[in-house]
């Protein structure tokens, strides 16, 4: 039942989780009030209505394990994490995350403050689409987290009655029991844990007890006292103490209550093993009196059930385990916290708990291997059961190491389980009374020695774990009932020694759940066995004469096959890849309840060839690929008694190529009677399933056939022609009354799904699919049995039909004739060529409510190539309608739908060619009344959230204007002949177009006839909430909007227009009588506020729009304090970005209050125009001290800018320039803007700094810059580019470009002193032509980063660096010529059109230039040397010099160049690519190769060049000098001189 708390609380949740700007929620209240319970349901309603693309929760607990969460989480996502760190795994999850649109993260239990970031769960500004509910006991979690909070409160009184009478199942009477029973009710305090826990207790007992019950809770009030369970533990104790009577004497407690303790035992929110729980309960004692396992689990099952009926347990997924809540486990912690049964429960250890000997229950879970104090030996004489487990690690040997003796003075130990733990020493001491021994991936060392010491020992449980060997010492377990083993030591398969077995007499129950060398001749030996479990092969399987016992419970697998439960729980057997007798297992087909037979030969039916009884106890039958089997039952030779199938639930058959059918002959008594799922697959020669005619007379008087049925599943079925094959005469024996589901896929032959008589019965059906049937005509088939209709208008009620997906068939003209389908919430259809109608109504059986499909929330239609209606009735619960390729549908709603759809939000439309408008105008519609549609509304589609069309080629608009209240979202893409959104012309009903109070974003792309986004004669348009706008290719647009109030727009935070060729102004103002835009007096005197247009906006983005003249008319340079980027480009006929208003005078206005604050521009980071020829301003009237946060100004080829930036403020102006501060600047460009005025740039972090063709040299080169207090860059023609003051220095920059400075002559003055350019690495100059040099040495000994150096037209530079002689000795700051020139880094240089430089670079004793690969020298008439050397170095020898790096080398029309490399050096390029050297006629320099085509070089000493000597080596005589080169590597005909 729904709570008005739950209700409220689930409201909140929701409009919460659509809030924007709510990341986080938090949902608190008392334990036990139904937290969890309310948190899935949020989680199931977001998935149900698609809210999100991701739903995921987890559970946190006191003691979360963030691995386990973050590899739900992950699996949710189809991560596989490749790192193993909690810290990696988490940054691959977070990536992972953010990917993904709309997430809804549930937390459940959080106990206290968490970083979600721990777990890799990204939110807020990391992911804004990432919504997160956490639930928690405690306010100041949600407190300090941040959260909504949203308090989940208790019951009211009446609700808590109607739940507890709801399940205490009692009358609603005035009886004296309801009187005594509300008073009970009562004193569960409203909480609803409470209540179902009491109520169930207290089911069917008589008023005695319930008086009784009563007087309990009023004598108890001490309880109330606890803080922790608060209400919750009185109820509780109440539901505890009225489980079952009688004292077990073993353990001194109800056997029902000790098995509700024993799950106390477990970590938090586990899920509990059941088969561990039933040999830990048989290990403490639990029903003494029953003498046979078989019997005990039973008792201890029953009792499980008892406590999931009472509400003390919990049901979950997987049929083997339970849960227990965690208010309970609290509850039973309380309860064993005191008293003979002492409990001590760690779900983490990390250090060793301070214990006395009191306990008689330990669990110690995730105890790490790091514990300090681990005692080698402990005391407790009383305990009798301890769980010890190691901590949850990938690594397979990381284990918690425990000696021996720490179990010596537990002689009263009765269980013991454990997980992850080592043995060292001499295993296990003596354990007299040790009757369970569990242990799951251990090591245990010397183990066999160690059973000598457990002689009572009747449970073992070897899983995963090693040991020294499966030994003859089990023998001397003569108690021993219970053994299982499953992967055991370190080998593939478990080594059982020969007649070990047969002599373990009093086993009752064998596992062996892993490949082994079991003979199963032992097994006869084994005479009280009664469950077995076993992983056999083929060939383990005697031949002759052998048959398995019969058994109680047995799993028994032949054959390898993985995702099967060998574990005995239901008698189960597989049987794989077999084509030997199966007499062997005669004594298991009686009973068997699961049968899989994979790859079977040999038999052509289940009867009578494999068992002649029927199989009357199989539950589940799997076949596959068992190719000789035609049946699975043959009557043929039967007189109509047999009974066979009549339990079988599940049918599964794939891959069965001689099938025919299910049964030939007659169908046998109760056949298939209680059958509810069925899966047929690739069955080629299968025909017909269900033959329904070939039932024997007494079929008519039993359960109708199929009745049960509830899923069918039918897959690639070729021959298949009917489903159900129905004679009129047995109409009333055949029923589909159960069926829920409908699957069939590639049942080529099938033409129709149903028969009128079966689809009659399918009351409820909730799902059908339907795909690639190629000639199916029609869901349900008329007149194919020849059967007569008394009512030719038959009307079929599928009242529960709710997903409807059919796709992919051909032949299909509806989907349904004469159904009426209420609660359909889903439908999906594509690629169903010949439909023509989705519900085809006889008229005269139409009703009012027929055809309304009122449930339906998501509508899904994909190529229909010939629909041309859908249905013309009210539907008041679409949410979602998604049509593509429907090329004959000329609009989607009528008139009468469109006002009903009230609950619309979404709608995407493409490929849709004849679609001209969204709704119809109405047609015949007096033939249906709709005198009693409810909520209908007299606007179209009044809530719709989001519209998105694409590709709809007729498309004019989309439907008559309306007020569309809820529109959020406007995407349009590719309407060739869309004019404009709304269609004001049809707005006959009177509602003008009042805005769109709640639009966010509007996206228009390639609608080339678009005139008008809005077009409006009569009122403006008002967007407050408008925050994207996004139009691009719409080049007959030229206005988004004709009439627009400034103060409209306060939301806007992005404008994104590109290749709008038409568009003269985005916002057009409206104007008041004389023309003029409206914004003073009648609005600009409203308050401040109003002066603020676009307060929010951030990023401006226009390109390639040649027609645009003003983003905006009138705007307030006040009006954009959010403003972030801007990004102009091609936009020729831009005259100024943001027009500023001008009062009376022609000046523009700033507000003296506003014209106040120095700071109006202070969050622009980024400035980019490009391209706009007519450009004379960016910002009029803006303080040039007003960008604190500016870091990117590009400003390109305007060649009408003449200035950025203004003020008439003294302190902003140094003479006649700018002075711009602009602290965190890091790159700035200005090229080819010959008009802008000068202005001085303030920026110690710039990084990049392009200066090209900037400012007219006529009008700057004489004009004086100031000396300025700090260093700064001049922005225009001038001798200097950086100014340089005070210590103050330009390490940060990286990139320096500078091009037709024609007035520049230094870069930096003084730089001799200050300037340091340690990380520059890219430095370009080009036609700068009055530049005389570059770098002083102590600068170019700070080039570590230089990476690329390219020098051109710069006619004045003698040399790139500096001589010493030439630096003044004042500006000299320590001599540093000591230290070696070396650029380390420098890979790329050209220099080119130098024509007065001498040299290159200087050369000393270290290599230069280390990582060069590319030199290219041209056209520098006077250069002589490229390698200079330092005079002070003196060369004695020969050099060798390797430049490992390079590949390239040019050297071309180098008049003057005598030497490349220094004389008496020898360079070597091992890597030379290619080698080019043309007009060089005086180089002395020569090249030739050696034997490895690596490339040498040397300078010819003076006397060779005058003549040859004869001491001259060979390889020099060999070498080319002053001719032209070009050589090679690849080129074969490419050569050079070979040494000798």
């Amino acid at each position: 039942m729904d709570s008005e708390s739950s209700k409220s609380a689930f409201n909140q949740i929701m409009e919460a989780i659509n809030a924007k700007g709510v990341n986080m929620i938090g949902l608190h209240g008392m334990p036990g009030v139904g937290k969890t319970t309310l948190a899935k349901e949020v989680g199931k309603h977001a998935r149900e209505q698609k809210l999100f693309d991701k739903v995921v929760m987890f559970t946190m607990s006191q003691n979360p394990n963030i691995r386990t969460i973050q590899d739900k989480v992950a699996e949710m996502f189809g991560l596989n994490f490749d790192k193993n760190t909690e810290e990696g795994r988490a940054e691959e999850l977070f990536r992972s995350m953010q990917r993904v649109n709309k997430i809804l993260v549930i937390v459940d239990d959080l106990w206290e403050e968490f970083k979600m970031e721990s777990i890799g769960i990204p939110f807020g500004d990391d992911h804004e689409g990432c919504k997160i509910l956490l639930t928690t006991r405690r306010q100041q979690v949600c407190t300090k987290m941040n959260c909504k909070e949203i308090q989940l409160g208790i019951l009211s009184k009446d609700e808590a009655w109607v739940l507890f009478r709801d399940k205490a199942g009692l009358e609603d009477d005035c009886s004296t029991l309801n009187d005594v029973a509300k008073e009970v009710a009562a004193q569960c305090k409203g909480l609803p844990l409470a209540i179902v826990v009491v109520a169930k207790a207290l089911k069917g007992e008589s008023l005695n007890e319930w008086r009784d019950a009563n007087q309990r809770f009023k004598d108890s009030t001490h309880l109330y006292d606890e803080e922790v369970l608060g209400g919750v533990l009185e109820p509780l104790k109440l539901s505890y103490d009225y489980l079952k009577k009688g004292i077990n004497q073993m353990t001194g407690i109800n056997d029902i209550q000790m098995c509700f303790l024993l799950c106390s035992l477990f970590p938090e929110d586990e899920e509990i093993d059941t088969e561990i729980l039933i040999t830990c309960g048989i290990g403490v004692g639990l029903f003494p009196y029953v003498s046979l396992i078989e019997d005990k689990r039973k008792k201890i099952v029953e009792a499980l059930k008892k406590l999931k009926k009472s509400g003390l347990l919990l049901e979950t997924d997987g049929a083997d385990t339970i849960r227990i809540h965690d208010v309970i486990r609290d509850f039973a912690h309380w309860l064993t916290s005191t008293g003979e049964n002492r409990f001590m429960v760690k779900d983490t250890l990390k250090e060793w708990p301070h214990m006395d000997e009191s306990y008689t229950a330990i669990a110690l879970w995730n105890c790490s291997s790091i514990i300090k104090i681990f005692p080698d030996k402990v005391e407790f004489s009383k305990l009798k059961t301890l769980f010890l487990v190691g901590e949850r690690k990938r690594k397979r040997d990381d284990f918690l190491v425990v000696f021996g003796t720490f179990f010596e003075e537990m002689k009263a130990l009765q269980v013991l389980l454990l997980q992850r733990v080592s043995f060292s020493l001499k295993g296990l001491p003596s354990l007299p009374n040790l009757k369970t021994l569990w242990c799951y991936k251990c090591r245990l060392k010397n183990f066999s020695s160690s059973l000598t010491n457990m002689r009572s020992l009747e449970i073992l449980a070897l899983i995963g774990t090693e040991i020294d060997e499966i030994s003859e010492e089990l023998v001397k377990l003569s108690a021993l009932k219970y053994l299982r083993l499953s992967n055991v030591g370190v080998e593939r398969e478990m080594n059982i020694p020969p007649n070990l077995v047969s002599r373990l007499t009093s086993l009752q129950e064998l596992h062996v759940i892993s490949a082994n060398n079991l003979n199963l001749l032992e097994l006869k030996s084994l005479s009280r066995l009664t469950a077995l479990s076993l992983e056999l092969s083929a060939n383990q399987i005697p031949l002759e004469d052998f048959v398995l016992p019969k058994l109680q419970r047995y799993g028994v697998v032949v054959g390898e096959i993985y995702a099967v439960n060998r574990e005995a729980f239901i008698r189960t057997l597989v049987i794989l890849d077999y084509s030997s007798s199966l007499s062997a297992f005669n004594n298991l087909f009686c009973n068997v309840e699961e049968l899989i037979l994979w790859d079977v030969g040999g038999q052509k039916n289940i009867v009578p060839s494999i068992d002649e009884m029927g199989v009357n106890e199989l539950t589940s039958l799997h076949l596959a690929s068992c190719d000789d089997m035609e049946f699975l039952i043959d009557t043929k030779n039967d007189q109509g008694s047999t009974v066979a199938f009549s339990n079988l639930v599940e049918l599964k058959i794939s891959s069965m190529v001689s099938l025919k059918g299910l049964c030939y002959g007659v169908s046998p008594t109760r056949f298939l009677q209680n059958l509810k799922q069925v899966s047929i697959k690739d069955c080629e020669e299968l025909q017909v399933i269900f033959q329904i005619d070939k039932l024997s007379e007494r079929m008519k008087y039993q359960t109708p056939l199929l009745s049960n049925l509830t899923e069918l599943s039918l897959h690639s079925l070729p021959k298949l022609k009917m489903i159900w094959e129905v004679k009129p005469s047995h109409r009333a024996i055949a029923s589909l009354q159960s069926l829920k589901v409908v699957r069939i896929e590639s049942c080529h032959n099938l033409k129709t799904i149903f028969s009128p008589c079966l689809a009659l019965s399918m009351l409820h059906l909730q799902e059908l699919d339907i795909s690639y049937c190629d000639r199916l005509e029609q869901v349900i088939g008329f007149g194919q049995e020849g059967e007569i209709i008394e009512n030719d208008c038959l009307l079929y009620c599928w009242p529960k039909l709710r997903v409807l997906s059919i796709h992919h068939c051909e032949s299909l003209k509806y989907i349904s004739t004469n159904t009426l389908i209420q609660s359909l919430e889903s439908v999906y259809i594509e690629n169903c060529h010949q439909l023509i109608q989705i519900y085809n109504m006889e008229q005269n059986i139409v009703l009012p409510e027929l055809g309304s499909q009122e449930s339906l929330t998501n509508l899904k239609l994909i190529l229909l190539p010939e629909l041309k209606y859908m249905w013309n009735g009210p539907n008041h619960y679409l949410h979602r309608v998604e049509i593509t390729k429907c090329d004959k549908l000329t609009y989607l709603f009528s008139e009468i739908t469109a006002r009903t759809l009230v609950h619309l939000q979404f709608l995407e439309i493409r490929n849709c060619y004849s679609l001209e408008h969204l709704i119809g105008e109405a047609e015949n519609m007096d033939e249906i009344d709709i005198s009693n549609t409810k909520d209908q509304s007299p606007l179209f589609l009044p809530n719709l959230k989001g519209v998105r069309i694409a590709k709809c080629e007729n498309l004019k608009y989309l439907c008559s204007s309306q007020a569309l209240p809820y529109l959020e979202s406007i995407e349009i893409e590719d309407c060739p002949r869309l004019i404009q959104i709304f269609n004001m012309e049809k707005n006959k009903d009177g509602f003008g177009l009042q805005g769109f109070p709640l639009l966010e974003s509007i996206y228009l792309s390639n609608c080339p006839q678009l005139l008008h986004v809005f077009k409006n004669d009569s009122s403006l348009c008002c967007w407050p909430k408008l925050r994207s706008l996004r139009i691009q290719y719409c080049p007959n647009l030229k206005y988004v909007c004709a009439t627009t109030w400034t103060q409209g727009l306060q939301s806007l935070e992005s404008v994104y227009i590109t290749e709008c060729s038409q568009l003269i102004q985005v916002f057009n103002m409206e104007q008041n009588k004389h023309g003029q835009d409206i914004v003073l007096p009648e609005l600009g005197s409203q308050n401040d506020s109003s002066l603020c247009c676009w307060p929010k906006l951030r990023s401006l983005r226009i390109q390639y729009c040649p027609n645009l003249k003003y983003v905006c008319a009138t705007t307030w340079t006040q009006g954009l304090q959010s403003l972030e980027s801007v990004y102009i480009t091609e936009c020729s006929q831009l005259i100024q970005v943001f027009n500023m208003e001008q009062n009376k005078h022609g000046q523009d206005i700033v507000l003296p209050e506003l014209g106040s604050q120095n700071h109006c521009w202070t969050k622009l980071k980024t400035l980019q125009i490009e391209d706009c020829q007519l450009l004379k301003y960016m910002f009029a009237n803006t303080l040039s001290q007003g960008f604190p946060l500016l870091e990117s100004l590009y400003l390109k080829n305007c060649p009408q800018l003449l200035q950025v930036f203004s003020s008439t403020e003294e302190r902003d102006v140094i003479g006649d320039h700018i002075l711009l501060n602009v602290p965190l600047l890091k790159n700035l460009e200005v090229s080819n803007c010959p008009q802008i005025s000068c202005f001085i740039v303030q920026a110690q972090h710039i990084e990049e700094l392009v200066l090209s063709n900037v400012g007219n040299s006529r009008q700057l080169c004489n004009t004086d810059v100031p000396v300025l207090n700090e260093g700064c860059i001049v922005v225009g023609n001038h001798e200097e580019v950086f100014q340089v003051q005070g210590g103050y220095s330009f390490s940060s920059i990286k990139k320096l470009k500078l091009r037709n400075l024609f007035e520049a002559r230094v870069i930096w003055n003084d730089f001799a002193q200050v300037v340091t350019l340690e990380n520059l690495t890219t430095l370009t100059l080009s036609d700068c032509k009055k530049l005389r040099y570059i770098f002083s040495p102590m600068m170019a000994r700070s080039l570590s980063h230089l990476k690329d150096l390219s020098i051109e037209g710069c006619e004045e530079i003698e040399r790139l660096i500096l001589d010493k002689d030439q630096v003044s000795s004042s500006s000299s700051n320590g001599d540093t010529s000591h230290q070696p020139m070396s650029f380390r880094n420098l890979t790329w240089i050209t220099v080119t059109n130098c024509k007065n430089l001498n040299s290159l670079f200087p050369f000393g004793f270290v290599p230069v230039l280390p990582m060069l690969e590319s030199l290219i020298v041209k056209r520098n008439s006077k250069l002589e040397q490229v390698f200079e050397l330092e005079k002070k170095v003196e060369v004695v020898a020969e050099e060798k010099m390797k430049f490992d790096n390079l590949k390239g080398l040019l050297l071309e029309e180098l008049p003057g160049l005598i030497q490349f490399c220094p004389k008496g050096y020898h360079f070597v390029f091992p890597e030379m690519m290619q080698l080019k050297v043309r007009d060089c006629p005086k180089l002395t320099t020569g090249f030739f190769i050696d034997s490895q085509r690596f490339v040498h070089c040397k300078t010819k000493a003076p006397q060779m060049v005058e003549q040859d000597a004869v001491e001259e080596s060979t390889t020099v005589q060999n070498a080319i000098f002053n001719e032209n080169i070009d050589w090679n590597r690849c080129l074969r005909e490419s050569q050079l001189p070979h040494i000798t």
